[in-house]
């Protein structure tokens, strides 16, 4: 990798000319270095102070790495991305979480993951969880998913609205309402408080009772919330004409299905959108590989919940590809919609591996 200029420092980059400016005019970054940048253009950097990260990886570092890959049962191509991509931006977060030199700490910031479903967003959100509390920062996971409503709920809305909201996933099956109070409550906690954090089971298709949920004690540095539709802005009624999937031709012929969602989705969720910083986007190449790695994630629920011995709600093939049907129209919108609108956007390959990354808003709020 060769050495490039920008700005009259000497970087070498391993990703596409990426890291942070930042607002601090006096730091002095040495005359050569191994630097990660996240700057749109090495052409028209306005930078006037860099924070970077040395790829040398500390012993500390690397167990924190390799230990999280053995307990997610990772492939060792994760490492690299990790090493090259998310390391850097865990460091990038870090540096936004640090204290003022008085000792005050940084008001805790929301950070958003936009994923379709199988891109890695929950393992990318658990190893920036991990990464950070191995250095002695507190942060609490949260996932679109656990804010599903009861089947009670769902089935309710099946009967009153369309039969299509019977299925957890689009817009209008959450509870918008616990998920903004659920944010705020922990942003408002203090070291004594204890934050209780919805819990939804997949496995069995329903909401955890109450006394289920953990309780996150003290107060979050960080809070992360991850997402398959998270960001997303609403469509256009034009776009909302011509059914997408047979699921859309034969359920939802007149459109109310997909119309109610869509009115959901430019309510309520914008609001709850708005609780974001910074959001970060984990691109798929297309709707057709997120159909595979969907399937991918079935085998691997399935495996987790025939060791437990709790196998409800593990889909066959059919019954699969008629579930992800539900969410094609708006994954797609997203893939096109997102890029523009992240902060930051990794693209993958159909192997999951990043290989380029985009940054709209260099700085995390």
């Amino acid at each position: 990798m060769a050495w490039q200029s920008c700005g009259g420092l000497r970087v070498k980059n391993p990703i596409t000319a990426n890291w942070l400016c930042r607002k601090n005019k006096s730091a002095t970054p040495p005359a050569i270095v191994e630097v990660y940048f996240v700057l749109l253009q090495w052409d028209t950097c306005p930078f006037t102070s860099v924070r970077f990260q040395p790829t040398t990886m500390t012993a500390s570092k690397q167990s924190t790495l390799a230990n999280f890959l053995v307990d997610e049962g990772l492939p060792e191509s994760y490492r690299r991305d990790a090493h090259n991509w998310f390391l850097p931006l865990i460091d990038q977060l870090q540096y936004q979480l640090a204290e003022a030199d008085d000792g005050t700490p940084a008001a805790t910031m929301v950070l958003g993951i936009n994923g379709a479903q199988g891109t890695g967003k929950s393992t990318l959100a658990r190893l920036i969880e991990v990464v950070l509390e191995s250095r002695g920062k507190r942060v609490a996971n949260l996932s679109m998913d656990d804010f599903y409503l009861s089947q009670t709920q769902r089935q309710r809305l099946a009967a009153d609205i369309h039969p299509l909201l019977a299925t957890r996933g689009v817009p209008g099956t959450h509870d918008t309402a616990l998920a903004i109070q659920t944010i705020a409550a922990l942003q408002a906690a203090t070291v004594s408080s204890v934050v209780h954090l919805p819990r939804f089971d997949k496995a069995i298709d329903d909401l955890l009772t109450v006394e289920e949920w953990p309780g996150f004690e003290g107060r979050a540095d960080l809070i992360i919330v991850e997402g398959w539709f998270l960001g997303a802005e609403p469509q256009l009624d034009s776009e909302l004409e011509t059914a997408v999937n047979t699921l859309e031709e034969n359920e939802d012929a007149e459109g109310l299905w997909r119309r109610y969602a869509n009115a959901q989705l430019a309510g309520s969720y914008q609001q709850w959108f708005a609780c974001i910083d910074h959001l970060i986007m984990l691109k798929a190449p297309a709707f057709e590989q997120v159909k595979v790695w969907r399937s991918l994630q079935e085998v691997k629920l399935a495996a987790r919940s025939k060791r437990s011995g709790a196998s409800k709600g593990i889909m066959n093939g059919e019954q699969l590809e008629r579930f992800i049907a539900h969410f094609e129209r708006l994954t797609r919108h997203c893939l096109r919609s997102l890029p523009a609108k992240a902060n930051q956007v990794f693209f993958l390959d159909a192997d999951h591996q990043v290989v380029n990354h985009h940054v709209v808003n260099k700085t995390p709020a």
